[in-house]
């Protein structure tokens, strides 16, 4: 009895230390919910911190996504400057926020360290842009740019988290030859490949291209983060799957497609699909049957029907996805691209699916795990253009600083920060 009594008491004393603000110090509470002004520039300014050794801690499903950073005068003039939404709370108040999050569906990870970021990105000017490129710029976080050269040679090794794009690496050069082999940008881009492949040693820009994705490969099985949105996605499977047969017609690198290559294609060496069928003829300008085109349903060609829903995770459990997941919203307005969407069928079902389109097939974001390191893929091409076309404008992210898309590309950057925590059984 004397024992129980002594427990209460002491458990009184600390809930009166909390609320009494003695246990707790100021924080600066950067809101991610609707009333943020700036939802992309809050994860610039939260990596900021990070590369300054100050602590922040992610908020998990707590007014979507929050951050805490201690009070720090410095930290409020750059959230200021870059026009960001806070609100500075007392000790109290936060012993309050951690109560809320401990009794629901809400869990607090502690960011330690700003990871290095690259993008494989090829050194010519493309004729279309990288929403991942467009979303750093915009938050003002740093990152570096690799291409072939630079990841066979090691360089991949110095960064934490690789992110692909509008890539092919299945050395079809993006299937653009119906519509544009003639056009001087599309000529320049196989010469560049070539002049690559040739270099590297290899005789085929397909060769080169495996050769690039089996080293990427490795990075994220001892413990890289990888990255990948629109053809960057499934044209990197497939070349893993091909290694052992020839896929591309001769337009692509002088010799016939192997008769029997879908039979050859090895889907164990896959990341996220199984099961799919190529797509050889150069003049259609699909991969294979991992995207599903908008054509084929008519949700998917109507913007104003086109939505993927978010999945909601346990935030205490299920830590990764949840971080990916965090919005401001759960239904996010769709967009197409050279790989618009998933075919849910042919997804491993080792992989966690994140959002999908409902009353479709279509799933929109995944994630896995490949020994120590994770990929995330995210379809589609720009989150806040519907149909991007070749040669459009870039997109303006200060027209859309509240943009959920976007959002999800950002949660990615910060993933990699997070501190591995063991919980009880």
């Amino acid at each position: 009895m004397l024992k129980k009594l002594l427990q209460i008491i002491i458990f009184s004393i600390v809930i009166f230390s909390m609320l009494s603000g003695s246990v707790y110090a100021q924080k600066i509470l950067v809101y991610m919910d609707l009333k943020q002004n700036d939802h992309l520039k809050a994860y610039g300014v939260a990596y900021w911190a990070l590369e300054r050794g100050l602590k922040v801690e992610w908020l998990l499903n707590y007014r979507g996504g929050s951050f805490f950073i201690d009070l720090n005068t410095e930290v409020e003039r750059e959230l200021r400057i870059r026009g960001v939404s806070y609100a500075v709370i007392s000790g109290s108040a936060a012993a309050r926020i951690y109560a809320e999050i401990e009794q629901n569906n809400m869990d607090v990870v502690l960011l330690e360290k700003a990871p290095e970021i690259a993008l494989y990105q090829s050194p010519r000017e493309t004729k279309w842009d990288d929403a991942v490129a467009l979303a750093l710029d915009y938050a003002e976080i740093p990152y570096a740019k690799l291409w072939d050269k630079e990841v066979l040679t090691g360089e991949l090794d110095k960064y934490d988290w690789l992110h692909l794009h509008h890539e092919d690496f299945t050395g079809q050069y993006g299937k653009f030859y119906r519509n544009y082999r003639n056009t001087p940008w599309y000529i320049e881009m196989v010469k560049l490949n070539e002049a690559m492949a040739q270099e590297m040693g290899f005789k085929k820009v397909s060769k080169l291209k495996l050769a690039v994705a089996k080293t990427i490969k490795e990075y994220v099985l001892r413990g890289g983060f990888l990255f990948a949105m629109c053809s960057g996605t499934d044209t990197y499977d497939i070349a893993l799957a091909a290694e052992n047969t020839d896929i591309c017609a001769a337009v692509f690198d002088g010799d016939p497609v192997d008769p029997d290559c879908q039979k050859k294609l090895d889907y164990s060496k896959c990341l996220a699909f199984t099961n799919f069928k190529v797509i050889t003829d150069p003049l259609v300008y699909e991969f294979s049957d991992i995207d599903i085109p908008p054509s084929n349903n008519p949700i998917l060609r109507d913007e104003s029907t086109d939505y993927f829903t978010l999945f909601e995770f346990s935030a205490k459990y299920d830590p990764v996805p949840t971080m990916l997941t965090q919005c401001h919203v759960s239904v996010v307005k769709g967009y197409m691209g050279q790989t618009t969407g998933f075919r849910k069928s042919l997804i491993k079902s080792s992989v966690v699916i994140m959002a999908e389109t409902e009353g479709t097939e279509q799933v929109k974001y995944l994630h896995g795990n490949l020994g120590k390191g994770t990929f995330t893929f995210y379809a589609g091409h720009d989150p806040e253009d519907y149909r991007h076309f070749v040669g459009d404008p870039k997109t303006q992210l200060s027209l859309h600083k509240n943009s959920p898309g976007y959002r999800l590309i950002l949660n990615n950057i910060l993933f990699p920060a997070a501190k591995k925590k063991k919980r009880k059984t």
